[in-house]
């Protein structure tokens, strides 16, 4: 990770996690572990996979510790495999022990996040139409979670609110139609935002390239209105699938020809990679 942003950003929600597991002593380490020993450990892959995320492990015991010495032997984007040694760690035993769930947390979920993302990926490789994650995010984890989708091969949508204009059903309902929600967008927002406007009919979507949205979100549509949109808007706008796109069913889009798929799949429903602290022993 940029290290301006570690400092800024990710510094105070690592410290924030690291609290919430210490909020006011490691009971069981301070127990068996009274005073500082050094020791070394080593990270363990327990399943094949994409490894995202060790800038954040490392700083988990770092922010504890500046002290401790972390040695990796992969680096994040890296194709791992069951059993394979990821990372040797050196530094005070109570440390490792304190932080180890902490970091593991962090690097398991990232790393599931960037294998299911790559698998995603993998399916379009050759289609022309790029994958985006969405906003359905762990809260106070999004900034983990869209860098683990660009670790694995896929794209990030707008990061928050402050980020683009995207106008959904809700929008529409409040300003009266696609055509004023665009007209009051593009009096609002400066000129080199570009205008999402959600539709789930043809006839939306007309309306929208009427209001002269850029890019248009296909949503829960069927494959055949979608093949209509598709050829509705080339050239005059950008399209993009959404609703309930998975690993699973993200086949059936391909040929479709939108520009982007987005799929909140890759940050809620990424399965863990299991990966494990071990062999931690006391060293001279």
């Amino acid at each position: 990770m940029n290290p301006i942003t570690e400092k800024l950003n990710v510094d105070k929600l690592i410290t924030l996690a690291l609290q919430e597991d210490i909020s006011s002593e490691d009971v069981t380490t301070n127990a068996v572990m009274p005073e500082y020993k050094k020791g070394t450990a080593q990270l363990i892959c327990k399943e094949d996979g994409v490894i995202a995320g060790l800038d954040v492990f490392r700083r988990v015991f770092t922010l504890l510790d500046p002290d401790t010495i972390i040695k990796t032997y992969v680096q994040d984007g890296d194709t791992v495999k069951n059993k394979m040694l990821l990372a040797e760690l050196t530094g005070d035993i109570r440390v490792l022990l304190s932080g180890e769930r902490t970091a593991l947390n962090y690097l398991q979920r990232m790393s599931g996040i960037a294998t299911y993302t790559k698998r995603v990926a993998d399916l379009l490789k050759g289609s022309g139409t790029k994958l985006l994650d969405t906003r359905k995010t762990t809260p106070n984890m999004r900034i983990f979670e869209k860098y683990a989708v660009k670790v694995g091969g896929g794209q990030n949508h707008r990061y928050n609110l402050s980020d683009g204009v995207l106008i959904k059903d809700n929008h529409i309902g409040a300003a009266g139609s696609i055509q004023k929600a665009v007209e009051m967008a593009r009096e609002y927002a400066p000129f080199v935002r570009k205008i999402e406007v959600e539709v789930e009919s043809l006839e939306m979507v007309k309306e929208a390239l009427s209001a002269g949205a850029d890019i248009i979100m296909l949503d829960n549509m069927t494959l055949d209105e979608m093949k209509q949109a598709v050829a509705m808007t080339r050239g005059k706008a950008k399209t993009e699938c959404s609703g309930n796109v998975t690993r699973e069913n993200i086949q059936n889009i391909i040929d479709i020809g939108v520009d982007y798929v987005s799929s909140g799949a890759l940050t809620h429903s990424a399965p863990i990679l299991d990966v494990s602290l071990k062999n931690l022993h006391a060293v001279e």
